[in-house]
Parts: C-alpha cells; structure tokens; sequence
C-alpha cells in the first residue's frame, strides 16, 4: 500500500485516535467471548465444524450515525439496521486465537489479486483489530472472499505519520481461508453469502511484547466492508456498537475474554 493510500484511508481516523489516550478502563467495555477448542481448526473457510456451532456468534451492526449526512433516499433504505447481515464467531487454543466471519452478501466482491494488498479498496473484507489493552500498538489484519490475507502493524501511533509508524505484511504466520456461495465478481446472479476463517498466531503476536493469553487483558473489534450492485452505497458494520463510524476508534473496541 503506498503511502498516499495509507493517508486517504486513515488520516480521519489517525485525528480522533491520537485525541484520545489508550484506554485502561474495562467497565465499559463489551466482553468478546472466545471459546476453547482442544481439536485445531482446518482453516479452509467453510465454517462446518461442530466447535463453531457452539461458540457465541456477534451480530454487526451499523454505528448510530452512519447515515446522518447521507441522502434520504440511503437514510431510507438503511432505517431497519444492516441490510445484509454479518456474524463474527471466536475459537483458541495454545496456537491460534480463530477468527470465524459469516457475512450474507447478495453481490459478492473481491477484485484483489494477492496477500497484503489495500483490500478495503479492492472489493468486500471482513476487518479485526487486536490490541494490548495497557500497550498503544495494534493489528489490523484483513481476509477477503477469495481468501486474501493483509496485516498491518501500527507501531507507534502516537508518532504520527513518520516511517515507523505502520508497517505491511508483519504477521506472516496468520492463516486465512475463504468459502464462497455464489458467482465471485458477477452480476448476473444474485449471490447468497460468504464464509471465511482466520487463524492469528498467539506465539507471533506475543513477539511484538506482550503475550496474547486469558491472563492478559486484550481489545478487539471486528468491521466490514460491503461493495454491491444492490446496495445505494457501500454498507459498512461493525462489532462491538459504536456511536461513529470509525473502526480505529479505539474507545470502541471490546475486551476479549479467552475461556476455557
């Protein structure tokens, strides 16, 4: 991603994350359950094994002001909630924290041609960021429907836009797969929805200084891009509720309980 793509995307979001401190307050803060699974999950995308029928699924959902500058014509089309939902399930173990995205999309969009590509410009993305609750680092990582992967890396985002400030491509062991029900980038057919699995590695994460356990505390928040033919503008949603639509609002952003 070049650096004046960087910029587009996250110079909004940069002015209210560097407004606000890192956060240590849990109160009130919504609670992320993932789920123990002894058996490892086969990342392939498709979401059919049993250990994800019983673990909790998140409901996206759009922020409360998504729409008020928008026509009313959108505002209209947009007034019962998310048009097209979308469903976040959570798995660990002692190698992976799993990540389980069930998004129905009746144009399904991936235009993107490799791993580590500016994806949220290139078609549909389903979008978790992780984050040390007492640390100002964190990930944004990314899976497409055709499996793509980027990670990205915000290093030190009280330093601004200097060149340590973000880096690509930095979890290089994160697993992702994709599961697609429909036509892939075609308009003659309407699409039924996608699946996909994510895999982050807890060991690599730990690298970065701070390990990724039920004993530490860690924030995570889940957002979607939705591209389609059927919809008046791109429909974004997220996960936990959010007052405003900014996925690096960082106040915003659950506190992710590991159970077993």
């Amino acid at each position: 991603m070049g650096k004046k793509s960087v910029f587009i995307k996250f110079a909004p979001a940069l002015l209210l994350m560097l407004s606000s401190c890192v956060c240590t307050q849990t109160n009130k803060r919504a609670e992320v359950i993932a789920t123990y699974t002894a058996t490892p999950v086969n990342v392939d995308g498709k979401l059919d094994e049993e250990m994800w029928k019983k673990t909790q699924a998140y409901v996206m959902k759009h922020s409360r002001n998504a729409w008020n500058d928008s026509p009313k014509t959108v505002r209209k089309f947009f007034q019962n909630g998310v048009v097209e939902p979308g469903y976040i399930r959570l798995l660990w173990n002692k190698d992976y924290l799993y990540i389980g995205v069930e998004f129905f999309d009746d144009d399904i969009i991936a235009e993107g041609k490799a791993d580590e590509e500016s994806h949220f410009l290139l078609g549909d993305v389903a979008e978790v960021f992780i984050k040390p609750l007492t640390e100002p680092w964190y990930w944004e990582l990314y899976v497409t429907p055709l499996g793509h992967k980027t990670s990205y890396f915000y290093k030190y985002p009280g330093r601004g836009w200097i060149p340590s400030f973000l880096t690509i491509g930095t979890l290089t062991k994160m697993q992702t797969a994709a599961s697609v029900s429909g036509t892939l980038n075609d308009l003659k057919d309407k699409d039924r929805k996608w699946t996909a699995e994510m895999a982050i590695p807890i060991g690599q994460i730990g690298d970065a200084g701070e390990k990724l356990s039920p004993e530490v505390p860690w924030l995570i928040f889940f957002g979607r891009y939705n591209y389609s033919y059927y919809l008046p503008v791109p429909e974004h949603s997220s996960f936990p509720y959010q007052e405003r639509g900014n996925y690096h609002f960082l106040d915003d952003y659950g506190i992710l309980k590991m159970l077993k």
